[in-house]
């Protein structure tokens, strides 16, 4: 990995850490050589502080270190994206990030949508919500809707209208979420399930 120390005259390069699940920046902290390299070896992320003035591994004190995964190296060699498997939370005062955020896994527009169907589910007045409307009706009926869905997913893939196609398996995503909210799960949820069949 031929990293540019030379281009500021601390001989330092930036280095993002993300999450290797979730996918959520962490921090950010500074390397140098002797840190890089201390990494590659210890696959234990280490930095060198600047205040500190030496090398300095994440959790060498807490223990909430943070162990190797991959790096990678930006298009102007001069700043590193450390994916990593956090032990622990990784801000010094005891948050998940450096932001003050969830290190949770979030799915764009999937995620929204999940808190969509979920507040419209709170709502009071069910009249003006399908989603309210329908989930006052029981998880029988969710459930019943799921399976007209995938129904008439099966019944478009038959044919050659991609337009119906898609707009059915919308149809049965959206219903889908709702479902897995009536029996109190998230998608992420399913998506562990998934991750630990991969691992298998």
């Amino acid at each position: 990995m031929n990293v540019d120390f030379n281009k500021n005259e601390d001989g330092l390069v930036p280095a993002i850490i993300q999450d290797n699940t979730t996918q959520q920046v962490l921090m950010q902290g500074y390397m140098n050589a002797e840190a890089l390299q201390k990494t590659q070896d210890t696959k234990l992320v280490t930095f060198y502080s600047r205040s500190k003035q030496r090398l300095w591994t994440k959790g060498e004190e807490s223990g909430n270190v943070l162990k190797l995964v991959s790096i990678k190296l930006d298009c102007d060699k001069d700043s590193l994206l450390i994916k990593v498997n956090p032990q622990g939370p990784t801000c010094h005062k005891g948050t998940d990030t450096c932001w003050d955020e969830t290190n949770t896994s979030t799915y764009g527009f999937l995620s929204n949508l999940e808190a969509t169907i979920e507040s419209r589910i709170k709502a009071a007045d069910s009249e003006k919500s399908y989603v309210a409307s329908l989930f006052a009706k029981g998880i029988n009926k969710v459930a019943q809707k799921v399976g007209e869905e995938a129904v008439e997913v099966v019944i478009e893939a038959k044919d050659d209208n991609d337009e119906l196609f898609l707009e059915e398996s919308a149809d049965l995503l959206f219903h889908y979420l709702m479902l897995l909210q009536a029996k109190g799960f998230k998608l992420d949820d399913v998506v562990s399930v998934l991750r630990s069949r991969d691992k298998k």
